[in-house]
């Protein structure tokens, strides 16, 4: 997972994205789109992950110049193109995401392969610092399409490098409708951890993001389990039949 802040520094040059549109054209108006979109700032787009099948490609791309842009921009952008060698032409689509498990999500949704998309680890920053952070990402990779974006902060201040996002559950009778993602980088390890919260309403789940940006929020409320797993944890008679660690 991408911090917010540059990657580290590498001995060899960090590669540039190719979008390999040279022999295809396309109508003025989707070339603008896609110049304005995506190959304005090419040279400073960071390749984490890209995946080409016959007439698709897929990228998750790291932006190095949303830092420069409005304060609280997404940093990372998810890119699908679809050639026509026929017809000599291209569409594409694209949307800017704060976390890249939220662009692997977004790919995987429109046909990449979910393990044909995974992260260079020399080119996608401080690496989980744990095992919760894997296996939320790798959550969040593949059900990501069950929750709508709302709000989202990037900060790449050096002293608190931190991401915060507001989810809103496309299935309102789901428990914690709301829930709050939260990416933060120990600079001294040079790791990070993400954290999923659970609330009821969207005021709580927003006040929540803004008081950790502020440095003064407290521990992110656990997300209320199913009915479920409400059930299942009724009938555990074994505590080896729990899972250790904070619910999910």
């Amino acid at each position: 997972m991408l911090s917010p802040a540059e990657p580290a520094p590498f001995r060899n040059p960090i590669p540039h994205v190719d979008f390999d549109l040279d022999d295809l054209d396309a109508d003025e108006e989707k070339y603008l789109d896609f110049y304005r979109k995506a190959a304005i700032h090419e040279d400073m787009l960071v390749p984490l992950a890209e995946h080409h099948a016959g007439p698709h490609s897929y990228y998750v791309l790291f932006d190095r110049t949303a830092t420069w842009g409005h304060p609280g921009m997404p940093q990372v952008l998810a890119v699908h193109l679809q050639r026509d060698s026929e017809k000599k032409t291209f569409d594409f689509d694209q949307t800017s995401l704060p976390l890249p498990a939220m662009a692997q999500s977004w790919l995987i949704h429109r046909g990449c392969p979910p393990a044909a998309i995974g992260l260079d680890p020399e080119l996608s920053g401080p690496p989980p610092a744990d095992e919760a952070t894997r296996a939320l990402e790798r959550r969040l990779a593949g059900d990501g399409d069950h929750f709508a974006m709302g709000y989202s902060y990037t900060s790449d201040d050096p002293d608190d490098m931190v991401v915060v996002v507001a989810l809103r559950a496309l299935d309102e009778r789901v428990p914690s409708p709301f829930r709050v993602l939260v990416e933060e980088v120990d600079a001294d390890s040079w790791t990070h951890t993400l954290r999923e919260g659970g609330f009821d309403t969207v005021g709580e789940a927003l006040q929540w993001c803004e008081d950790r940006l502020m440095g003064e929020a407290g521990p992110l409320p656990p997300v209320r389990p199913t009915a479920a797993a409400r059930g299942r944890a009724g009938v555990a008679k074994s505590p080896a039949s729990r899972s250790p660690g904070r619910s999910r």
